[in-house]
């Protein structure tokens, strides 16, 4: 069964139509992922799906009572409170009373009138389900909803955001890179989660492991036309491949043809012959089926500036440690060498201390204890995750360009808009206010600025993010080939097995795991240490992608201890003591439901208001007190 149907659908936003008589329907239960080129339109579909814009011409046609939810690509710069708060927002105005409800009666002054009104709206709208359904989500998604917001990393803020995305129960689900910024764990957390999701799904990814994973369907944007290719990724790239030969026969064929007719157009036959008419017209038609082609995006060409080569030993470590002043110890007693020409990967959960030991290794924070030596010759060029190189003020080409008209690769000097060209940038875009510019169209700029430096040492924190397929497979052959030495933090897996030769793994207490392999080769070697279990239930492994797990066996858990006297008494008594609490809860909730209970003076009110709240105290009290003794 369809649940959104888009018939015929154009949208542009200057030059050729971004999409062009788009038809495509949505069926209960598919995942779908959405793939094409950076700037091709990935986005704007799924705004267009969420009915956030509209289309220029034709019909999208949503059944009636289908809910979607979107999660967008970055983080709102407006979504702040904590975390509740933020889920609650998914259920429109009714979240926000509920919000304001949950922060009235924990408020340290009490405003009655204000609650009362606020109950009554929430009670108007039959909303007090909606507010279980919020602390369901939160507890599905292993959520703090006291928490603040702003204070999470990048990875729990996603899942805040997929929580508000989820908590309307939508019937389709959007998700735009959903992966950025995610560690490997939280990303294997996403993959479960989502092949148990019983709506329908459509998503954007440049994770191609994640993608294979999830797929049912691939929807691709290839120059304003939309292809619906059934099946997973290994049919697509074969059934593309097919198509794109077609094409190119099929152009060649017709380019062809326009040759000999322009031929003989310029031979000076006299075309107004009644018998040359018909064909004149022909060609005029083919001029303008040519002029209206849209030729398939070139791929970028990228090449490193080399820089002369680092000694043979570019970086050794001897029993180094490194603590921030007043906590626990982020490195622990490391040893390692670095030698010319190794491409090593770092792994590790967000905040485990990747970018810290990048900084030791670099030299940039002195090791608390142990020793660092840096390698001769060293050319180092850093590939930033946050993009903080790129001046905003600046537009691309000057980013690239810093006051020169040319940059110099590998003994070669190219003019700045042409190199610019090798990445995909028009004159135009290269002019273009680096505000403009999308978060693909950001990372190629900023990898034009980091190749554009002579080095022997890479260092790339997260290059992946927001990069297209084609791209990565290029960057990947790059990397490859890099004849220097190169040190990758990454969460894509595929990217990590394709290029990087041995890995450095944060395995907990700032212990370093040194392995031989990208990342699959890691999960092979990794000490498994099974989970403790309860007696009687089956042993399961740990996740792949815990890494303090995987390598520190978890303590075991105490012991039950006996209980005293007074606890029996005590664990005894208690259900009776939350029955009776969850009567009076009931019963004060339903006499302010009354609209009776609105005619009395503010005095009365408020008092009935805080014997609520704290009855409901003591309830949350009880309850926690069972969980304790019960365990």
């Amino acid at each position: 069964m369809s649940l959104i149907t888009l018939n015929n659908v154009d949208y542009g936003v200057g030059g050729p139509l971004l999409l062009a008589d788009v038809t495509l329907s949505i069926d209960a239960g598919e995942r779908i992922a959405l793939i094409g080129r950076n700037g091709a339109g990935k986005s704007t579909l799924l705004r267009l799906i969420d009915g956030e814009i509209h289309p220029d011409d034709g019909r999208i046609v949503v059944e009636g009572g289908v809910r979607v939810a979107r999660l967008e690509q970055e983080v709102p710069g407006d979504a702040g409170g904590d975390v509740w708060d933020v889920v609650a927002a998914g259920l429109g105005e009714l979240g926000g009373w509920l919000a304001e409800y949950h922060h009235l009666i924990h408020a340290d002054e009490f405003d009655a009138d204000r609650l009362a009104e606020v109950q009554a709206k929430i009670e108007a709208a039959q909303g007090w389900s909606l507010d279980l359904r919020v602390t369901e989500t939160l507890t599905r998604l292993g959520l703090d909803g006291d928490a603040a917001f702003g204070g999470l990393s990048g990875g729990m803020k996603r899942r805040v955001l997929l929580a508000r995305a989820l908590v309307s129960a939508p019937d389709v689900l959007l998700l735009d890179e959903p992966t950025n910024h995610l560690d490997i764990e939280a990303i294997d957390w996403l993959e479960t989660f989502l092949k148990g999701w019983s709506g329908a799904l459509v998503f954007v990814t440049h994770d191609r492991r994640f993608l294979r994973a999830l797929a049912t369907r691939i929807v691709e944007i290839d120059r304003g036309q939309v292809t619906s290719w059934p099946g997973d990724w290994a049919n697509y790239e074969r059934r593309r491949e097919e198509r794109l030969n077609a094409q190119a026969q099929e152009n060649a064929r017709f380019d062809k043809l326009l040759a000999q007719e322009e031929v003989w157009i310029r031979q000076g036959i006299k075309a107004r012959r009644t018998r040359d008419e018909g064909r004149v017209r022909r060609l005029k038609a083919m001029r303008s089926e040519r002029s209206q082609r849209r030729e398939l995006t070139g791929n970028v060409r990228m090449e490193v500036a080399q820089g002369e080569a680092s000694g043979k030993k570019v970086i050794e470590a001897k029993g180094v440690s490194f603590a921030y002043p007043g906590r626990a110890p982020m490195l622990r007693d490391l040893d390692t060498v670095v030698l010319r020409g190794d491409r090593i990967g770092l792994i590790g959960p967000n905040g485990s201390g990747k970018t810290t030991l990048l900084k030791v290794l670099l030299g940039e924070l002195a090791p608390t204890a142990g020793e660092m030596r840096l390698g001769s010759n060293l050319q180092v060029a850093y590939f930033d995750q946050y993009r903080a190189t790129l001046r905003e003020d600046w537009n691309a080409l000057e980013n690239v360009a810093e006051g020169r008209e040319s940059v110099e690769i590998n003994g070669k000097h190219k003019h700045v808009i042409g190199y610019l060209q090798d990445f995909l940038f028009t004159p135009e875009r290269a002019r273009a206010p680096i505000t403009r510019l999308s978060g693909g169209e950001r990372n190629r700029l900023l990898l034009a600025k980091l190749f554009a430096q002579p080095s022997n040492l890479l260092v790339m924190d997260e290059p992946t993010n927001d990069l297209d397929v084609e791209t990565l497979e290029l960057l990947e052959e790059l990397l490859a080939d890099y004849p220097g030495t190169l040190l990758l933090v990454s969460h894509d897996r595929d990217f990590l097995d394709n290029v990087v030769t041995s890995t450095l793994v944060m395995e907990g207490d700032g212990r370093v795991g040194e392995y031989v392999g990208g990342y699959t080769d890691w999960l092979r070697q990794r000490p498994v240490v099974s989970a403790p279990v309860a007696p009687g239930a089956r042993s399961m492994p740990v996740s792949a992608a815990h890494v303090a797990a995987a390598v520190t066996p978890p303590s075991p858990a105490p012991a039950k201890r006996k209980l005293g006297y007074k606890e029996s008494r005590e664990l005894e008594q208690l259900p009776a003591r939350i029955e009776a609490l969850e009567g009076e809860v009931a019963a004060l909730t339903a006499r302010m439901n009354d609209p009776a209970f609105y005619h009395q003076d503010a005095t009365a009110m408020s008092a009935h208001t805080a014997r609520l709240a704290a009855v409901q105290a003591d309830l949350d009290a009880a309850y926690a007190r069972w969980s304790e003794l019960d365990a």
